[in-house]
């Protein structure tokens, strides 16, 4: 007798956040198997197009050490 996807969902939520990320990579590997060709191209020109707005004064900065203690803070 196939299970509920809600309570599979609530199994896998009391998982540690390393083991809940193992499977949703999984997951998604197995939605989408092999490697995606077109997002280095999509991330490339993403990543042109903003290196470009920050020459051009379009955009600003910050410090990784910045960005990354505003995530430590929001996941603590």
């Amino acid at each position: 007798m196939p299970r509920d996807i809600a309570d599979i969902e609530r199994e896998v939520l009391q998982l540690p956040e390393q083991d809940r990320a193992r499977l949703a990579e999984h997951l998604l590997q197995s939605l989408a198997p092999g490697e995606d060709v077109d997002a280095e191209d999509e991330w490339l020109k993403e990543a042109e197009r903003r290196y470009r707005a920050f020459r051009e004064g379009k955009s600003t900065a910050r410090s990784a050490e910045e960005v990354l203690g505003d995530a430590r803070k929001k996941l603590a």
